[in-house]
């Protein structure tokens, strides 16, 4: 039976909010490495980080919207974000195409099990549309690890 109490949403808001952050995070950081990737696999790679970027950009506003259909806030600053995101800048502009294709693998990775971490969440809070919603962004973040992780091999 779904808890509608105010613990239950407060946990899930945070963590809508906490993913909001971590899609800004990653979509700039994959942005960054799209600019900045080099070697014999350039093209593929330039291409993929910037399709992963705009499938991840297009999620943003979805995933604010969802906070504030709850009615409740989202975050206001790239300061907020850099506050509630799990993603790691990264700054360095001279690393290994392998080294940005692991590195956002990792991120992506992480963001699945933040997803399924709150399916639970979102039950217990009654919002069946989140929960919808959490099934389609882990499948698309799990897309984007599998993608990620063959360009390893």
């Amino acid at each position: 039976m779904a808890d509608n109490g105010s613990n239950a949403k407060t946990a899930l808001i945070g963590e809508l909010n906490g993913l909001l952050a971590d899609h800004m995070a990653l979509f700039f950081k994959t942005k960054n490495f799209h600019w900045h990737v080099a070697g014999s696999n350039f093209r593929d790679l330039h291409l993929l980080f910037d399709e992963q970027a705009i499938e991840i950009r297009d999620q943003i506003d979805v995933i604010g919207e969802r906070v504030r259909k709850n009615d409740e806030y989202t975050l206001t600053s790239i300061g907020s974000v850099a506050k509630h995101t799990q993603v790691k800048d990264q700054d360095d502009v001279t690393l290994t195409a392998d080294a940005m294709v692991k590195e956002l693998l990792d991120d992506n990775v992480a963001m699945v099990k933040r997803l399924k971490g709150m399916k639970d969440l979102a039950e217990q809070a009654g919002d069946n549309a989140t929960d919808g919603l959490i099934d389609d962004w882990t499948d698309m973040a799990e897309e984007r690890a599998w993608f990620l992780r063959q360009t390893l091999k």
